[in-house]
């Protein structure tokens, strides 16, 4: 083998090392933000009684996808805006 392929093959290696030991350093930091969403969803938001009372409506009538998000989203500000009414009459 003469030196230039030697030099060659040298460059080659070290390359493939150094490929993986950069695809070794990353590794870590996506477990550690896949914990992080297990975590989140482990942890539920707590849902208000209208929350829950608009999604038995829509249970109720079997409305999925943009229909139940449509829906859900207008019970929501009918809910809030006849409770917030009231509060204001008793003032």
């Amino acid at each position: 083998m003469t030196l230039a392929s030697r030099l060659a093959a040298a460059v080659l290696v070290s390359l493939l090392a150094s490929g993986t030991a950069f695809a070794q350093a990353t590794a870590p930091a996506a477990k550690t933000d896949a914990a992080a969403t297990a975590d989140k969803k482990a942890t539920p938001k707590e849902r208000s009684a209208e929350s829950l009372e608009c999604s038995k409506q829509a249970d109720a009538k079997g409305l999925k996808g943009k229909e139940r998000k449509k829906f859900r989203r207008e019970c929501m500000k009918e809910a809030k805006a006849g409770t917030a009414a009231p509060a204001a009459d008793k003032k």
